[in-house]
C-alpha cells in the first residue's frame, strides 16, 4: 500500500540556496532527493541494531518448546527435516 503525503516546509534563503544546488548537481527533483534523504537518515538509525533488532526480534513461537541442543548444525538440520517431513506428509 502506498500513502502519498503532503509535505510543506519552509525554509530560509539560505537553505533554499542550498537546496537548489543539491537538486542540479544530483539532476532530480526535491521529491526524489527527499525520498533518499530520507532511507539513507533511516538506514544510519537502523545501523546500530542488530539484524535480530531489524527484523523485530525472534519469533515468540519458534523456540517454544526446542530441544536444548539446537545450537550444533547437525541437530538443527534434523530437526528442520522432522519438521518439514511432518508437514509435508
Amino acid at each position: 500500500m502506498i500513502i502519498k503525503v503532503i509535505l510543506s516546509v519552509r525554509l530560509d534563503e539560505e537553505t533554499e540556496r542550498q537546496l537548489a544546488d543539491i537538486l542540479a548537481h544530483e539532476q532530480t527533483e526535491k521529491s526524489e532527493l527527499i525520498r533518499r534523504l530520507i532511507a539513507e537518515r533511516w538506514l544510519t538509525l537502523q545501523a546500530g541494531k542488530t539484524l535480530l533488532e531489524r527484523r523485530g526480534g525472534h519469533p515468540e513461537h519458534l523456540l517454544q518448546d526446542a530441544p536444548t541442543d539446537l545450537s550444533e548444525r547437525s541437530n538443527r538440520k534434523k530437526a528442520i527435516a522432522q519438521y518439514l517431513n511432518k508437514r509435508h506428509s
